[in-house]
């Protein structure tokens, strides 16, 4: 499948700055990019990946290697040589007809060297799985997630059984190549028991005395997860209002498909009667919007106050302020708290997100609307 965004967007941000780092999950289709890239340019082209032996080995002399080449250059899997960032730093600034393309399975919090050796030279770039904006099955990719083998599975048990495996792989595999020394089984147990706070808020201090670890280990446990892409941190938006506002983040699964593995759930049937399908909803949805809005993660929030209203999302866009409540109804009504919410935050338009096919309006500024129907929509 071609992702063609993804590729226009690596044009332009070469137009900024000689290297772009695209960054992701592991297997939502990176490398694929990549070489669909190459495919259409005339630059000579060196890739290397990280995870071969051979690759690796190669890059022991970094110098001898990467020095002679003139075109784009491709290190994948960057996360593994971190200390390879002082060189691109010397090799960049000595050619800089040079483009890099640098691909990565953890976040720049995680690589913290390319923000600070390359600063003024790098632009970010995060890829997500399979959005909805790519594909024409809502309910597939709701059940089965974004990541491109899972959604593409023959059938829904080979779809469920590659996200188990992906699991297995990313505790036993992934976390400790980043150099985390966590027991899998430990890692696994709080991934899980973050399932049930899912569209809720984090207490480290009650995930860890559950686990029998101290709150500062559970809040470094979520970080990993953070940071390598598997769970979106939702921070509060305080406003001035002299209120008591909820000050704890919320926790989502970023793909849908991962969540419903580690609650046991196969397919739509199993989720429509299960206790959480409403948490799964919000959860894809406002994941869904997040990527169509292509906001950053400083501008994305939720707010509360205790006991009186609350707004799952709150978006800072072109100046504007959008906020997002996601319900799994067929025909969503007015709430106090949607009046509160958009009064008290002087939002300039809330839009109430349902799997259903409708679009009407609740006020002049709240309108319903099918989540399909707004990701094809063009905001001003």
């Amino acid at each position: 499948m071609q992702r063609e965004t993804y590729i226009q967007t690596i044009n332009q941000l070469f137009d900024v700055n000689p290297v772009v780092a695209l960054l992701g999950p592991r297997q939502c289709g990176k490398t694929t990019v990549a070489k669909q890239f190459i495919e259409q340019t005339n630059e000579p082209v060196l890739l290397l990946d990280l995870e071969n032996p051979y690759d690796l080995a190669r890059l022991d002399a970094p110098m001898l290697t990467l020095e002679p080449h003139t075109g784009l250059i491709i290190i994948d899997e960057i996360q593994l040589r971190p200390e390879l960032f002082p060189v691109l730093r010397v090799l960049i600034d000595q050619k800089k007809s040079r483009k890099w393309l640098i691909l990565g399975s953890a976040s720049r919090d995680l690589i913290r060297q390319s923000s600070e050796t390359l600063a003024g030279r790098i632009s970010y770039l995060e890829m997500t799985p399979f959005a909805l904006s790519e594909v024409t099955d809502r309910e597939k990719l709701w059940i089965n997630g974004g990541f491109p083998p899972s959604y593409l599975a023959n059938n829904e048990d080979t779809s469920f059984q590659w996200r188990q495996d992906y699991i297995s792989t990313f505790l036993e595999r992934d976390i400790p190549m980043l150099g985390f020394q966590i027991p899998a089984r430990a890692m696994r147990r709080f991934w899980m028991m973050l399932s049930h706070y899912h569209g809720q808020t984090f207490n480290a201090s009650e995930i860890g005395k559950s686990m029998g670890i101290s709150h500062v280990t559970s809040r470094h446990y979520l970080d990993i997860l953070t940071g390598t892409f598997m769970i979106r941190e939702l921070m509060p938006w305080l406003e001035n209002l002299g209120k008591r506002q909820v000050k704890s983040p919320k926790i989502y699964f970023r793909d849908s498909g991962i969540y419903h593995t580690l609650m046991d759930i196969k397919n739509y049937q199993t989720l429509f009667y299960h206790p959480k399908l409403g948490a799964s909803w919000e959860g894809f949805a406002l994941e869904q919007i997040i990527i169509k809005m292509k906001s950053r993660i400083e501008d994305c929030y939720y707010w509360g106050i205790h006991g009186q209203a609350e707004l799952d999302l709150l978006l800072f866009k072109n100046g504007k302020r959008l906020g997002f409540e996601f319900k799994y109804s067929d025909a969503p009504r007015l709430t106090k708290s949607m009046s509160i919410a958009y009064e008290l935050l002087n939002l300039d338009k809330l839009f109430v997100i349902t799997p259903a096919d409708v679009q009407y309006h609740l006020t002049e500024n709240i309108e319903v609307v099918n989540l399909n129907t707004f990701i094809k929509s063009k905001l001003d």
